[in-house]
């Protein structure tokens, strides 16, 4: 019995760990808004995929064809989605290869078919959540190569493709840590150090001590600042119609499945049920 609470403990703690991690090291994750069932919501996303991801990013297990599945018709298909004279039974690949794309960027950029079931973490934030922040997390840098940098996944090779939509906004960044010399060893005093990201990618820094009692611990706070929040709060309402047609697109039959894992489970309580009362039945005469 004891080994059983044991493996059973350790099973908890390994699900449990990713909880307290954050995605490629960086922010916390937020909560997507929940648009996987809405139609309207998932053509928009197939709209924003197709206009701004699949230049780069293929989505090579998926078909044109499969749209018809979110409400749309050969037709709105061929005529607003399918622009380099593919047929709707194509994949949905793009031009560029990966040599190609390896001389360009540096790396290759992935496949998104199931990115969001990717992302995942067990017990934890989902793929969307992932994608959802990940997507809001754009601030400029000039001191980086593509002039953008990420707080979800810092020092990403991606750059901000949808900064129009979004407009211009700042950043500042506080961390407190302990000070190091110039060899990176720890000096024992503890800092606080504020960086301000300018809506041009420029920044100034400022450093000040704190006492090792009322730092506690290291820790790192980020706040955004739109200058434009109508175009931002718009930008918010595309990157999540974005994150439900990709979360959609990473398993098409969810709705199917969580639906037909209703009834399984209906019936299994029901037959539960039923057994219970065959097996007192059975026994009721046994001593």
């Amino acid at each position: 019995m004891k080994k059983l609470l044991g493996a059973f403990a350790l099973m908890m703690l390994v699900v449990a760990a990713p909880l307290a991690q954050a995605a490629e090291g960086g922010a916390p994750l937020e909560r997507a808004p929940h648009r996987i069932n809405d139609l309207a919501s998932l053509q928009n996303g197939a709209k924003i995929f197709v206009n701004y991801c699949l230049n780069c990013h293929s989505a090579n297990s998926v078909r044109y064809s499969d749209l018809r599945n979110i409400g749309l018709t050969d037709a709105q298909i061929e005529g607003n989605l399918v622009f380099t004279g593919e047929s709707v039974n194509d994949m949905m690949h793009i031009a560029m290869t990966p040599a190609d794309a390896k001389r360009w960027f540096g790396t290759t950029p992935p496949d998104l078919s199931v990115m969001a079931r990717a992302k995942s973490i067990n017990a934890g934030p989902s793929g969307a959540d992932y994608i959802y922040t990940y997507m809001r997390s754009f601030y400029r840098d000039a001191s980086k190569l593509t002039g953008w940098d990420n707080t979800v996944f810092p020092s990403v090779a991606m750059p901000h493709v949808m900064w129009k939509e979004q407009g211009p906004r700042t950043l500042t960044k506080v961390v407190v840590h302990e000070a190091q010399d110039e060899n990176g060893v720890p000096t024992g005093a503890w800092e606080r150090v504020t960086t301000v990201f300018d809506e041009h990618g420029y920044s100034t820094v400022k450093t000040e001590p704190v006492d090792s009692h009322i730092a506690g611990h290291a820790s790192t706070q980020l706040q955004f600042k739109a200058l434009d929040p109508a175009r931002a709060q718009a930008f918010d309402n595309q990157v999540a119609d974005l994150t439900a047609f990709l979360a959609w697109m990473a398993e098409p039959v969810q709705s199917d499945r969580k639906r037909i894992g209703m009834w399984v489970l209906l019936y299994l309580a029901l037959f539960l049920v039923i057994a219970w009362r065959l097996n007192a039945v059975y026994w009721k005469d046994v001593k």
